[in-house]
């Protein structure tokens, strides 16, 4: 065994080491295989004549055979729902291999044609989430949530003109799941820790191909003939033979159809629209239940009130005098949706929604807003009387510097942030019961969880307890009063 002096390889790297070999050995098995008649996923090559493949579409393919095809080993290692959903994914990957070698050939169609070519893959990307959602009991249920909350990053190809960090964004979403199977799996089965590094890969190495060929949109070959009318199912080399590839990120997030909705859902949704009336209908949020609040805290004067553009913003302020001197504000600024300044607005909606996008609503009081579909993350900042309503979001709901909001997870959200403020009450969805809840500097913020058709509500420590137990500070948190 070769010895570096005064070195000594971890197995770790020896692993790198082997795991880089073994990649580059499907990629040279992939290149030699053009030239001895093996085909490649899609049948394109007879006898060892490739039909001319754009060197895209060859790149693709490569892709499809290293990257993919570890993840799907990675999966049947697993087995069960995880080899299942691993089918579908193959499945939609393999219909946008189709399209990609479309696009190679012709040129972009009209919007209207280039929707319906779009659309079938969307379906099956649907059929990828809602897998997971009919598999909610399952023990592997982590991974079949990175997949679904990762797997419209297909849609880069409608995407223009960053697909890349768009599908990064996606990526990123996948790691809040795996991230959890790797804290169950990581010190007893190292197949699931393989399947993690292997799927993050799979993202990873598309990145790469899109970097390279695609940069800033999906490339069409402008000398060929229109693809208006083109079907993209075509006889394929024997094996599944998905349906089309993805359509715009708009297409996709659309939500399915939602089979549980229930009457409590729809009441609680009317009283969410009642406006500046909205926290008479729900609970603890009377006056008498206040008085533990520092009554100093509504009478400090303010910072001078700048344009927003973070979260971190100054310390709560009455928001009375910037209300009157600034016009409202709701309008998309690049991805970002800026709601601003808006007071006794009953019946905000925001309905044209993509995944890449931010919702950020600042000093709004007395106000309802409703989030359709599925977004990146949401962000309320110095508002006061907000309630809010919402789908999906992929990433984080940030509550700061407020005061009595009113939140309704209609779908799924991973994580809620609630800093720096009084009053607080979170209406958690089916659906959403996974979601963890942070907090920091809060008073009176209660969890609202669906049971028998109704909510039960469950309040947030406010007050901590912590002891030295000899060896390390233990921190408990402690029985609230009432």
């Amino acid at each position: 065994m070769l010895q570096v002096p005064g070195s000594v390889a971890s197995m770790a790297e020896i692993e790198s080491l082997v795991e880089r070999l073994e990649m580059a050995v499907v990629r040279l098995e992939t290149v030699s295989s053009k030239f001895h008649g093996s085909a490649l996923p899609g049948g394109d090559i007879v006898n060892g004549v490739d039909g001319d493949l754009a060197p895209c579409v060859d790149a693709y393919d490569v892709m499809l055979s290293a990257a993919l095809a570890e993840y799907l080993k990675n999966s049947k290692a697993i087995g069960e729902d995880v080899e299942k959903h691993a089918e579908m994914v193959n499945a939609a990957f393999q219909a946008q291999r189709d399209f990609v070698k479309l696009a190679s050939i012709h040129q972009q169609p009209p919007e209207a044609d280039l929707a319906t070519l779009l659309r079938p893959i969307s379906v099956k990307i649907q059929e990828i989430q809602n897998f997971r959602e009919k598999n909610r009991g399952s023990k592997m249920f982590n991974h079949l949530s990175a997949v679904s909350e990762s797997i419209p990053a297909l849609g880069w190809i409608a995407v223009a003109p960053k697909p890349g960090p768009y599908v990064k964004e996606m990526n990123d979403a996948a790691t809040f799941y795996t991230n959890r199977v790797l804290k169950e799996y990581k010190d007893n089965d190292n197949r699931h820790v393989d399947w993690v590094r292997s799927y993050l890969q799979l993202w990873t190495e598309l990145q790469a191909y899109i970097k390279e060929h695609h940069t800033t949109g999906l490339v069409w070959n402008k000398k060929g003939p229109c693809a208006s009318g083109v079907s993209l199912v075509a006889p394929r080399a024997p094996g599944p033979c998905p349906p089309p590839p993805p359509g715009p990120p708009p297409i996709f997030e659309a939500d399915p159809p939602k089979n549980n909705s229930s009457t409590m859902h729809s009441a609680l949704f009317a009283e969410l629209n009642q406006g500046e009336a909205i926290t008479r209908g729900l609970k603890h949020v009377l006056d008498g239940q206040k008085t533990h609040k520092n009554p100093e805290l509504r009478s400090q004067g303010g910072v001078a009130c700048q344009s927003p553009t973070k979260s971190q913003t100054p310390s709560p302020t009455s928001p009375k005098a910037s209300l009157q001197s600034h016009s409202p504000v709701l309008e998309l600024e690049g991805k970002k949706w800026r709601v601003e300044y808006q007071d006794h607005a009953d019946s905000l909606v925001i309905s044209e929604t993509e995944l890449k996008h931010v919702v950020y609503a600042f000093k709004c009081s007395n106000s309802t807003l409703q989030i359709k579909g599925k977004i990146n993350s949401i962000i309320v900042d110095n508002c006061k009387k907000l309630g809010l309503v919402f789908d999906n979001v992929v990433g984080i709901v940030e509550v700061i510097n407020s005061r009595d909001i009113q939140i309704q997870v209609m779908g799924k959200v991973p994580t809620i942030s609630v800093n720096k403020t009084e009053g607080c009450h979170i209406y958690l969805s089916e659906e959403s019961l996974d979601c963890e809840i942070v907090s920091a500097k809060i008073s009176e913020v209660n969890i609202l969880v669906p049971q028998d058709g109704d909510y039960r509500e469950f309040p947030v420590p406010e007050q901590y307890k912590t002891i030295w137990d000899g060896s390390k500070l233990v921190t408990e948190p402690t029985k609230m009063a009432g």
